[in-house]
């Protein structure tokens, strides 16, 4: 009998690094320190130098929560405009809306699903505060030309990286570019807990300070309150979840790597465009999404062989209901309509065998 497919596969994940994680987790049950405390301190610790480049880490409760207060350090308020791209998780602009700002939608590049730098400058209007990209399906947009345009405009630059932890810009960690950056721990992610989590990175100390105390309720010593923030700290279970994934988080990079070269030989030739990492790029490859014409015929097929899939993302964020005030219209956003209605995620984590691939491929050769 086949093995049954699965899409992420995080039982795996957990039996691969079984024995460090449920002593980690014990540990910190029998010390009943969980929120903050020393294992979210080392985890900041280990992420940073992770990093490198002289940034700082700071640990929060969600991906999303990353993204509200990285802009809330920034400054970002109601009626500032802030420049992202139509074609990501809401989370993205659902931050800036939240806080009264106005998302200035930017199409995408079809090329690598990442923001068009080349049809940024236009939307710049005197209202606009900050840039934030999107480092897609794991790989980094063009960081250089995103801070070209943020320093000749005076823009902050925010890099959504939700799906990019530990991928490369011309050989640095795309978490080190930009005023912030941040990341997300879903479990889904290239570097997972086993509940929400995030993180947001700086080489400011000053501004990595206050996100510090915009997480922790604005506080500046307990019970004194500079700033409104927000409840979003990591609790200490995720955090010594998270110290044992990133002993190994360089070589699962590799290995998502290897898995993607191995779809790319499986489906060469086929009718589908498959995913294109850029010179001077390093994917973590949090998704392999092609792009096809006939897409819900083939998800059809795959489900029909017991092979799931998914689509990231079905709609441009420019024509959600709830964004419906910014008075986009359908046909604004071509490429990112275009992407939405074809592309398609296959299953794609570092435990999928060459045998399983080929199934996929074939699977995926006869439906087009």
């Amino acid at each position: 009998m086949e093995r049954k497919i699965d899409f992420a596969n995080l039982k795996e994940a957990h039996k691969t690094h079984k024995n460090e994680i449920e002593e980690a987790v014990l540990r910190v049950c029998r010390d009943a320190n969980y929120i903050m405390g020393s294992e979210v301190e080392a985890l900041e610790r280990e992420l940073a130098e992770f990093v490198g480049q002289g940034t700082m880490a700071v640990s929060c409760s969600s991906g999303s929560s990353a993204l509200l207060l990285a802009l809330m350090g920034l400054g970002i308020k109601a009626g500032d405009e802030v420049i992202t791209t139509p074609f990501t998780f809401i989370a993205t602009a659902e931050m800036i809306a939240l806080l009264g700002a106005k998302p200035v939608f930017v199409d995408i590049s079809l090329e690598d699903y990442q923001i068009d730098c080349a049809q940024i400058e236009s939307s710049i209007t005197p209202k606009t505060r900050a840039l934030l990209a999107v480092s897609l399906y794991g790989q980094p947009p063009n960081l250089a030309e995103l801070e070209r345009i943020a320093k000749k405009w005076n823009l902050k630059l925010i890099l959504d990286g939700a799906q990019s932890f530990g991928a490369e810009f011309t050989g640095r960690k795309d978490s080190s570019f930009g005023d912030v950056a941040t990341t997300s721990f879903f479990p889904a992610k290239p570097l997972g807990c086993y509940g929400d989590g995030g993180a947001v990175f700086t080489r400011d100390l000053e501004l990595a300070k206050k996100i510090a105390q915009l997480r922790l309720h604005g506080q500046s010593q307990r019970y004194f309150h500079q700033y409104i923030g927000i409840g979003g700290r990591l609790d200490a279970i995720q955090a010594t979840i998270l110290r044992v994934k990133l002993r190994y988080f360089a070589q699962e990079i590799e290995e998502r790597n290897r898995i993607a070269r191995a779809y790319d030989r499986a489906l060469n030739g086929a009718n589908v465009i498959l995913p294109k990492v850029l010179e001077g790029r390093k994917s973590v490859f949090a998704q392999y999404t092609i792009l096809v014409e006939n897409r819900e015929e083939l998800q059809e097929k795959l489900k029909e062989n017991g092979i799931p899939s998914a689509v990231h993302y079905p709609l441009g964020l420019h024509l959600q209901e709830c964004f419906a005030n910014l008075g986009y219209k359908r046909g604004d956003f071509p490429c990112t309509e275009c992407a939405s209605q074809r592309v398609l995620s296959l299953p794609f984590n570092p435990y999928l065998q060459e045998e399983e691939i080929e199934r996929i491929a074939q699977v995926v050769r006869e439906a087009i």
